[in-house]
């Protein structure tokens, strides 16, 4: 794991690739509690007997729980322990290529993309890919922004 404890280490990382990380469990679990906390319990993401004769062969989470996890699969890529608070500030593009059947796992590897100075503190853009095990795609891409304040 990559500790990050000033700006400069970060400028210095920009375009090195971080991880992979630790290998995360999704469940039925999570699925479900996902879904009742969002309100999307559309039967491929909850209907297990149903999903097992739908169009990927079981239930599969949902894009947006895949995009969730990408902070907590950080956390065994890479750390950022600047002064100041961290803020998500935003995702700037966000796709995911391969659905994530429930039961599999995923790892994130993390690339700095860019490190910006703004009169609130410092931008750092950061491209996350979640992989899945034993899969050619990933379940998901995104270039998240974080804002550490000064």
């Amino acid at each position: 794991m990559r500790r990050f404890t000033s700006v400069e280490g970060l400028r210095e990382a920009i375009g090195e690739e971080l991880g992979p990380g630790e290998w995360l469990l999704v469940d039925q679990e999570r699925v479900d509690l996902f879904a009742r906390a969002t309100g999307d319990e559309q039967w491929i993401h909850v209907d297990v007997d149903r999903a097992r004769s739908g169009p990927f062969g079981g239930t599969i989470a949902h894009g947006y729980l895949t995009l969730s996890l990408v902070p907590v699969l950080g956390t065994s890529v890479f750390s950022l322990d600047t002064p100041g608070a961290k803020l998500n500030y935003g995702v700037n593009k966000v796709r995911f290529p391969q659905p994530l059947l429930v039961g599999r796992r995923v790892r994130a590897r993390v690339v700095v993309a860019d490190v910006v100075e703004l009169g609130s503190g410092v931008q750092v853009t950061l491209r996350t890919t979640v992989e899945i095990e034993d899969e050619a795609k990933p379940a998901c891409v995104a270039e998240s922004v974080v804002l550490l304040l000064s």
